[in-house]
């Protein structure tokens, strides 16, 4: 499949590492002009420079910015008024015994992971539709529909996320603007690293300590490993194509069969 992109703005939020970053570059790669976003300037000018590695011909460049307040959106907007593909992929996640979770982090989980995304698909959904073309994606996780008993406020913040996609896919019925939510499987990240060594023996290798990761806490995974950032990067440049025209208010699902519960 020929997927081309030239003449496309993609902003993909939380982008200056992995999983962002390598949708960013997936994007690049099939041509479309991409924005990266990030609070810390130096990590988005390195972020930019891996890309380039990767993809030399790349069109790309960051935009440094609080998504999680509005002040970070409006300074967002002005720098990239129009955007052809939006992938809301800013999250954050991490372990809490579910009675120790305060009104605090509940908030800073919802602001974070879903209002962020809100804010972004108000700003630039009304110019895609106008245009007649557009591709919104959020990041979702397994975690949305089997909720970890460990990361209750994390499963909360992606089930909203599917409501999103699904409503703002109402909003854009019929004008070739498309929405959708990606369910992604645990994935091999940084953060990710360091969360499973939460959970398991910090001495075993890496491998081993994935693989105990998935069958303690993530049975139901069929692959019974992490997916890599570039498995989910794959789905995100389709769902982002005119091959993908007919594909809309779905929460596509790359999980590994982790996700045993049928989507309402």
């Amino acid at each position: 499949m020929r997927i081309d992109l030239t003449g496309r703005t993609a902003v993909v939020t939380g982008s200056s590492q992995g999983i962002g970053l390598a949708i960013a570059s997936g994007l690049a790669a099939a041509g479309a002009s991409v924005v990266l976003t990030g609070r810390d300037e130096d990590r988005l000018e390195s972020a930019a420079r891996t890309l380039r590695d990767g993809v030399p011909d790349a069109d790309v460049r960051g935009v440094a910015c609080d998504l999680v307040t509005e002040e970070g959106a409006e300074r967002l907007g002005r720098a990239v008024p129009e955007a052809d593909v939006l992938v809301n992929n800013l999250g954050i996640f991490g372990a809490r015994p579910p009675l120790e979770i305060t009104d605090e982090e509940w908030r800073t989980y919802f602001d974070t992971n879903v209002l962020s995304a809100v804010r972004l698909i108000r700003r630039y959904l009304p110019g895609m539709k106008e245009r007649g073309w557009g591709r919104v994606q959020n990041i979702a996780s397994d975690s949305a529909i089997v909720i970890p008993a460990e990361m209750i406020h994390y499963g909360m913040s992606k089930t909203a996320l599917l409501a999103v996609s699904r409503g703002f896919a109402k909003e854009a019925a019929g004008t070739g603007v498309t929405v959708n939510s990606v369910i992604a499987g645990p994935t091999h990240t940084g953060g990710v690293e360091k969360f499973v060594y939460e959970l398991v023996d910090k001495d075993l290798p890496w491998d081993e300590a994935q693989r105990a990761f998935m069958r303690l806490h993530r049975p139901q995974s069929l692959l019974q490993r992490l997916i890599e950032p570039e498995e989910i990067t794959d789905l995100v440049v389709y769902l982002s194509s005119a091959q993908a025209s007919a594909t809309t208010g779905a929460a596509v699902r790359v999980d590994g069969g982790y996700v045993d519960s049928i989507l309402p």
